[in-house]
């Protein structure tokens, strides 16, 4: 199993736009097999930062979904990342 999580912060009120932007991603992602999970969500504190969290059963099934990334109207608004990749060999 493979966790991505952590964190983006964006230019100044644009979060709205990216999450809107960020929706089709989503709907993408949950629908591609291998994804068991893939969220962006808005910071409950942080109003110019949004939440990863995504949940894929394999590195494989990551990387074919990762060949287009994001839109460059969608990285023109992220002025720093802070997201990790995790393999879970295990969990209970």
């Amino acid at each position: 199993m493979i966790v991505v999580a952590g964190h983006l912060r964006l230019k100044p009120g644009s979060r709205e736009s990216f999450l809107q932007q960020s929706l089709p991603a989503v709907e993408l992602a949950r629908t591609t097999s291998g994804c068991k999970d893939f969220a962006v969500s808005p910071d409950v504190v942080d109003p110019d930062r949004v939440n990863i969290f995504e949940l894929w059963e394999t590195s494989e099934a990551l990387e074919t979904f990762r060949q287009d990334g994001p839109s460059e109207d969608l990285s023109a608004s992220i002025l720093s990342a802070s997201v990790e990749q995790y393999e879970i060999r295990s969990s209970g």
